[in-house]
């Protein structure tokens, strides 16, 4: 018999109590503690519609059975916003094409506590071990740190999905079940449609508002088996329509009544102060309305972009600079000068490295140059402001951050400030920072009326917060039997995670944070080195180097230096040993047979032919974040220009929710480190970039890149995310696949520049 609903004493809107709050709220995934210490304020704080019944944090079902799936991720290009519907859907059992997204308010139970312990670990919490990674969920937790980026995303939050859409399948079964007087648990939904196993069906919106009202059970049941079956199926992304009829909404697509459009200059990198600005000059422009100067900026606002934009070239803004220019002699300079410095630290160790006493060793030194973001969407955003309130769009990675900095610039609560979380027209980590939402909401409280402001590509690349420079000295050891026997890595860094979060957590200026966390050795500063091969003696130093350039999250973060040095080194250390470099590192795999077969599947994929000279193929393996990746590349130089001919990729990385979402998330980081290679850096001089163009950047263009193959190789592990761990592998491949065509190895990156 079906039981009737319980009312409990404690109950939010809506019915929903709290044991469907904490079990429909991915109590496994780590997003809430046991009741008796968690403190009873932090309930999901959805808005509802009228007909709308929210189930728990990240759903709602409406009368008509539209099921609408809350995402607190930001949507770069990635897919998340198809990926984690996509498995609450499929616990549900919902009809796909009933399914819609809606972005996620500001709260705690969003908090991304991966990739805080990521971000925040330190030596005091490794070893405190499980109290220490309970700590640091709790400071994630309680400050509602909503962080999107390093491929977390969905390792972070599959569970939860899953919890929420099981429960909401559990609920609306028991409510199906009471008025049809059966046991809850011979009902089940399929394709948006609850049945009893027998004639009898119920659409979810019929018994939506009672299904809220009743209890889970003690044990959340899944769904088992492989029938009919979302997870898994390469579903359509849910924001490709809008995006192909352009009704996409970004930032810079906002239109609001009475607004007006602004454009800035911030002046050169480093500690820049507005000196003087010929105001008379701009407003000889058509529909130029103000200037308004701060400290640090100018902006022009006008009736469109264009005319702002303009009126900004014409006033001329002047900028007086305090210390040092940044330059890119000065960086490498910094780098150099680390290595003389006492403040070099051991981070990783194994063994000991006796074995370079008085033994011949195989040296190189690498360097990478800072990489650009270079998204297609400069940085922008669109604010309303009243004297008591604010309204921001914008596209953010940090939106709890970006609120409290809004808030505080206006002088008002983090609870009068209302974020409208956008997508981004990519990122790469960029959309972390959110000056441009600060300076949107001061624009508009300046000028009474809504503003939108969009910088400038030149603006974007001058203002951009690169991935690190870094220069690598690499020492090691081939023993008699051809396996390596020590392995020595010295990098000197600074650290690109650290500086952004002195600037988003603690509000510093970027030139400020470039010089007080510049020289602090972290852990985070070398990922990517910490080795997956079977050696016995090895270790990792860092040496920290405050550049004074301003440094930035990006995809890959320090993978994009880590990966270059270790896996071009091994290259070498292979062809010293004479061995072929598939066979050189799978001897040195030890009993990392899932990486193993990575290189197996690609060598037997890509045709490889042993690193022949002349046969232009190069390898690269690589491990991040739980996922397990190897490529290789046919790549060589043509009228001094870099061009690739072939593409292959085999990755392990669990059992993924999309399968194709997986694949483009792998390929366009195959593009993203082919970037890398070959330009998304400039060199600086002055404290300017000395080009700005996209056409100037050395990006591929498709006559550079041929064919790009991805295999997914079946896993039943755990989903990691894919979206960082194929971009690092690129430049080393491409630079091993060079050494047989050219014959000298390539140590630079990019790799053409020197």
């Amino acid at each position: 018999m079906g039981r009737a609903p319980r009312k409990q004493g404690q109950q939010t809107e809506k019915g929903l109590n709290r044991r469907t709050l904490l079990i429909g709220g991915g109590a496994a995934a780590g997003l809430l503690l046991a009741w008796g210490v968690w403190p009873r304020s932090y309930r999901p704080n959805l808005n509802t519609a009228p007909g709308e019944t929210a189930f728990n944090a990240f759903l709602k079902i409406d009368k008509a059975g539209q099921v609408i799936v809350i995402v607190p991720q930001t949507e770069m290009g990635q897919g998340i916003s198809t990926l984690l519907p996509q498995i609450l859907a499929d616990e549900l059992g919902a009809d796909w094409r009933t399914v819609g997204v809606q972005s996620a308010p500001v709260g705690p139970l969003y908090a991304n506590t991966l990739l805080a312990r990521e971000w925040l670990a330190n030596d005091w919490s490794r070893l405190a071990g499980g109290a220490g990674e309970w700590t640091i969920d709790q400071y994630a937790t309680r400050r509602a740190l909503m962080l999107t980026g390093a491929g977390t995303s969905l390792p972070m939050f599959h569970q939860a999905y899953r919890e929420a859409g099981a429960a909401a399948r559990v609920l609306l079964c028991k409510a199906a079940a009471a008025r049809w007087d059966v046991a809850w648990e011979s009902c089940d939904i399929r394709d948006g449609i609850i049945s009893d196993g027998g004639q009898r069906r119920l659409k979810l919106g019929e018994v939506v508002e009672d299904a809220a009202t009743y209890d889970l059970p003690d044990i959340l049941p899944f769904r088992q088996g492989e029938v009919d079956r979302l997870a898994g199926q390469d579903l359509p992304r849910l924001d490709t329509p809008s995006k192909i009829d352009g009704s996409h909404n970004f930032s810079a697509d906002i239109r609001l009544p009475d607004m007006v459009f602004a454009s800035i200059r911030q002046g050169p990198i480093g500690d820049a102060v507005l000196k003087s600005v010929n105001e008379g000059a701009a407003k000889s422009v058509t529909g130029f309305l103000k200037l308004i100067r701060r400290d640090r900026w100018v902006a022009a606002v006008a009736s469109n972009w264009w005319a702002a934009n303009k009126a900004l070239d014409l006033a001329d803004p002047v900028f007086a600079l305090s210390g040092q220019p940044v330059d890119s002699a000065g960086i490498d300079a910094a780098l150099k000068q680390a290595f003389s410095s006492s403040s070099g630290e051991r981070l990783y160790a194994q063994g000991d490295l006796k074995p370079f006493d008085g033994a011949a060793v195989v040296t190189g030194e690498y360097r990478v140059r800072p990489g650009l973001h270079l998204a297609l969407e400069p940085m922008s955003a669109t604010a309303r402001i009243t004297e008591d309130a604010a309204e921001v769009w914008m596209a953010t990675q940090a939106p709890g951050f970006a609120r409290g900095a809004i808030a505080k610039a206006l002088g008002l609560s983090a609870g009068a400030v209302t974020l409208y979380p956008l997508h981004a027209g990519g990122g790469y980590g960029r959309r972390m920072d959110f000056e441009a939402g600060v300076q949107a909401a001061l624009l508009s409280r300046e000028m009474g009326r809504p503003v939108q402001l969009l910088w400038s590509r030149l603006e974007d690349v001058i203002q951009d917060r690169p991935s690190a420079p870094a220069l690598a000295r690499m020492a090691g050891k081939i023993g008699r039997n051809g396996a390596i026997e020590g392995w020595s890595a010295k990098v000197a860094a600074p650290c690109a995670m650290t500086e952004t979060w002195a600037r988003i957590a603690h509000g510093k200026l970027p030139h400020e944070a470039s010089a007080e966390v510049g020289g602090v050795s972290t852990r985070l500063a070398v990922a990517g080195m910490e080795l997956p091969y079977a050696v016995p003696n090895w270790a990792v130093d860092h040496f920290p180097a405050a550049t004074g350039l301003p440094l930035g999250f990006t995809r890959g973060n320090a993978h994009m230096h880590g990966a270059f040095f270790t896996e071009s080194f091994m290259d070498e250390l292979a062809h010293q040993a004479q061995m072929e470099a598939m066979s050189f590192r799978i001897q040195m795999l030890g009993s990392n047979a899932r990486l193993a077969h990575c290189l197996t599947t690609v060598g037997a994929m890509g045709g490889w032919q042993g690193g022949i000279a002349g046969s232009g193929q190069g390898l690269a393996a690589h491990v991040m974040g739980g996922a397990f990746i190897a490529i290789m590349v046919e790549a060589g130089i043509s009228q001094g220009k870099l061009q690739v001919g072939r593409i292959v990729a085999a990755v392990d990385g669990g059992e993924q929710v999309n399968p194709d979402i997986a694949r483009q998330q792998i390929e366009g980081g195959l593009i993203h480190g082919l970037a890398h290679a070959m330009g998304a850096s400039v060199p600086y001089a002055k404290g300017m970039p000395t080009r700005a163009i996209l056409g100037r950047m050395g990006l591929p263009r498709l006559g550079d890149v041929g064919e790009v193959t991805v295999e997914l190789i079946r896993s039943t592990a755990s989903p990691a995310g894919l979206t960082d761990v194929a971009a690092p592998l690129v430049a080393p491949a491409v630079a091993n696949a060079l050494f047989t065509t050219v014959g000298r190895r390539f140590r630079n990156l990019p790799l053409m520049e020197g």
